[in-house]
């Protein structure tokens, strides 16, 4: 069927949806190849579709140690993965017609900009250009200032971790080829107090987090932040809060006993990783319980559009905060840095949380009674799985099949992204046209 066929038929957002399932497919059946694995063995197809989505997801949660398990080519087929799935399966598929002289038609620049949660179809292919530029810059350099740090401790082995963990972090991914020398899933905890590392890993998630329409702007405006769209603003202002109130709260708490350089390192970590990278320097099992719900509504707010990140977005919760505000104060509509917000984001907003929370919640739930689990901790593995984070209790592993069913759901939902998923599914044919009588209701 030709690609116009088939343009006529899918929606922007149901071709975005096929692609990452296709992508997703594709990594499962390499993955299964014994060429994959270490032990050049057939993987079960559960672990290698598990893999695959969580690659595809930018996630990071596993059941297998990347680096114990997987073979060179496993792994570098996990971190191609890792790069679509982070850019963007139609982004990168426009990236390589562009590169082979193909002209982008009118269907493909609007799938790029549903992609990229762009604001206008105009510039959609100069935009992926400059993402493509920015991204392969970034880890680049991640990977240039990580490599004495890890070349010091691991050798000539050190060259392929510090690509690995800066695409890994840039894409907000999670993924770790650590294991096979400081232990199954122990993530980045070798380098707890090496800034070397540490805050590097922390630049490239932040940079890929808050999304290229962001770096776009401030590319154009420079530092100031007085030129800068309301979105850029919201991000900026909403990102820096969410980084230094918990980073605050866990420097004051849990890291109270390390000394001076460790504390700074683990808190800023523990504080930015959540959103939505998925490495952590720390044990989080022995974590407080008001530091793992902190944790969890840092992975459901997760990154920010347009980004490599996750979650509900940091834009919805500012929408959401600024909506709050607007009824205390009895405003007819929300608003930020004196611009007004419309009541259709407001809805879309409201609609995100209300699908999130309740998605997370009933995951943890079928995952508590399936296994016999707690249900914070499965509340902890379903949050890290919708908000495509990474971070483990460690039980993933050691769950069934239906539980890893329900991960990978969460993963490709969280991903996508709820309103993409819902709009795929409604037929735009089926505007409102007509409205009902007005009744009031009473809430609260």
């Amino acid at each position: 069927m030709s690609g116009r066929l088939l343009g006529k038929k899918l929606s922007s957002y149901q071709i975005i949806i096929s692609g990452f399932l296709g992508v997703i497919l594709i990594g499962t059946l390499l993955l299964m190849l014994p060429v994959s694995s270490k032990q050049r063995i057939w993987t079960a197809p559960e672990d290698a579709l598990f893999t695959s989505t969580s690659a595809v997801c930018v996630t990071g949660l596993v059941i297998r140690d990347t680096a114990m398990h997987w073979s060179v080519f496993g792994q570098t087929v996990i971190l191609i993965l890792i790069q679509i799935g982070g850019l963007g399966v139609v982004s990168v598929a426009a990236f390589l017609a562009t590169l082979s002289g193909r002209r982008i038609s009118l269907l493909q620049r609007s799938m790029l900009q549903d992609s990229i949660s762009a604001h206008q179809i105009g510039g959609i292919v100069k935009m992926t250009g400059f993402v493509f530029k920015v991204a392969f810059l970034t880890e680049l350099l991640g990977a240039l200032v990580m490599l004495p740090a890890f070349c010091r401790s691991f050798g000539a082995a050190g060259i392929w971790m510090a690509v690995f963990h800066s695409v890994s972090a840039f894409c907000n991914a999670g993924f770790d080829v650590m294991g096979g020398k400081t232990g199954a899933f122990s993530s980045l905890t070798f380098f707890r107090g090496s800034i070397g590392v540490s805050l590097p890993i922390c630049l490239l998630i932040v940079i890929g987090g808050i999304g290229f329409l962001t770096w776009d702007d401030i590319a154009a405006n420079r530092l100031r932040f007085k030129k800068y769209r309301m979105q850029t603003k919201a991000i900026l202002v909403t990102t820096a809060v969410l980084i230094l109130l918990p980073a605050l709260y866990l420097f004051f708490s849990d890291f109270s006993g390390f000394p001076l350089k460790e504390r700074l390192c683990l808190s800023l970590f523990q504080a930015i990783t959540p959103r939505t990278a998925g490495f952590n320097t720390a044990d989080l099992t022995a974590m407080s319980s008001p530091s793992r719900a902190m944790l969890i509504v840092l992975m459901l707010i997760g990154g920010s559009p347009g980004s490599t990140a996750g979650g509900m977005k940091t834009t919805t919760a500012a929408v959401l905060i600024a909506n709050a505000l607007a009824v205390f104060r009895k405003k007819k509509n929300a608003r930020m840095f004196g611009r007004r917000i419309e009541d259709a984001v407001v809805k879309n907003a409201a609609t995100l949380l209300s699908m999130y929370l309740c998605l997370v919640f009933a995951g943890a739930f079928l995952i508590s009674a399936l296994e016999a689990l707690p249900f914070g901790t499965c509340l902890f593995e379903t949050a890290s799985a919708i908000g495509t984070v990474g971070l483990s209790l460690g039980i993933t592993p050691a769950l069934g099949t239906v539980s890893h069913l329900i991960l990978i759901a969460l993963m490709f939902f969280g991903r996508v992204g709820g309103l993409t998923l819902m709009f795929a599914a409604v037929s735009s044919k089926s505007a409102e046209v007509s409205q009902c009588p007005v009744e009031k209701i009473n809430v609260g």
